[in-house]
């Protein structure tokens, strides 16, 4: 595939790629149309609408990558946990998992053939050179909400579970990494390209609970996922050395860490992803050339690089910044 996204995995693309997490989403206008008729659930479980959305960027901003619409609760749905989506509060879930009993009522996940259907319809569609990136969130950061029933703000249950309850803690753990690693495998067969593991909720951790509660857990699937990987951590800067220590071929990292000035990502053999703060969507159009400029400046040290934001895109996001975003990155020379 004469993919620029592609080739960066092996140091052969002949300018910097770009894509943003949460690309595929409500600063569309095209998104806010389907959104007043749909609910967010029949988006995901509609292929043919979930692959107008994942397409809308590509066809739109121009972006080298697209990446599969869907949530990362949309496996432990699939497992049997009970998720509503409110417009307010975001995911909600009733049935949590608190002790041995509940972990019962979970099952390896069925009924996903739409996200393969969707996958389907989107490379149909897409660009030979344009690649469709799958997802998954990683076990923890999943393990976060069906423990605590949502978002949250300081995470208690799950430290209760994972210092009072372990052998909970771990065997849950255990059956997400396992249902991850399938629904990753169910992904590939349907013709994904790459895929990256979205931990949002691991940089709550210190160093030392992250190596011992989520760094097993991600390893095993970067090993057993055979595919071009991407792992992103939001809050990086702490856990980047141990992140280094999975087989994720390229590390995603957000605006805690500044290129080409860490130990780590200096040192790493891997590629890198990152990192322009996604505050300064709303910045003038010349801060915001400048400051991807200087993203740029410190993502070319490295032989393997990809542009990216910091976290993903705001929904009151100017589609126009994007734009002039992704122009920037284009035209920056490589030497």
């Amino acid at each position: 595939m004469n993919s620029e996204f592609l080739k960066a995995f092996e140091a052969t693309n002949k300018r910097i790629p770009v894509w943003f997490m949460r690309q595929a989403g409500r600063y569309l206008s095209s998104y806010q149309q389907i959104r007043k008729k749909k609910s967010l659930e029949e988006m995901f479980k509609t292929p043919e609408i979930a692959s107008e959305i994942t397409c809308q960027p590509v066809e739109q901003l121009e972006v080298d990558a697209a990446i599969l619409f869907a949530d990362i609760l949309t496996l432990p749905a699939a497992m049997g946990m009970d998720i509503t989506f409110d417009n307010k509060q975001g995911p909600v879930i009733e049935n949590l998992i608190s002790s041995e009993k509940d972990l019962k009522t979970l099952r390896d996940f069925k009924n996903l053939d739409y996200v393969a259907k969707t996958i389907d319809l989107v490379n149909q569609r897409l660009p030979q050179d344009i690649p469709l990136i799958g997802f998954a969130g990683s076990p923890f950061s999943v393990l976060t909400y069906m423990i605590e029933g949502g978002s949250s703000l300081n995470y208690t249950k799950t430290f209760k579970l994972m210092y009072e309850n372990l052998k909970v803690f771990e065997s849950l753990m255990k059956i997400l990494t396992k249902n991850t690693i399938d629904y990753l495998e169910l992904q590939k067969e349907a013709g994904i390209k790459a895929f990256q593991i979205f931990d949002t909720w691991a940089g709550i951790l210190r160093p030392a609970d992250f190596a011992k509660f989520v760094l097993p857990y991600v390893s095993e699937i970067f090993v057993k996922v055979n595919l071009p990987s991407i792992y992103y951590v939001k809050n990086t800067n702490h856990l980047l050395s141990l992140m280094d220590k999975t087989r994720a071929d390229v590390l995603s990292v957000d605006q805690t860490v500044v290129l080409g000035h860490h130990g780590t990502i200096e040192r790493t053999k891997k590629g890198i992803q990152g990192n322009l703060f996604n505050g300064l969507l709303f910045a003038d159009d010349k801060t915001l050339v400048k400051e991807v400029k200087d993203v740029l400046e410190g993502g070319k040290k490295h032989k393997r690089y990809i542009f990216n934001l910091s976290h993903g895109v705001f929904p009151d996001t100017n589609p126009e910044k994007l734009k002039l975003i992704i122009k920037t990155v284009k035209e920056f020379p490589l030497s």
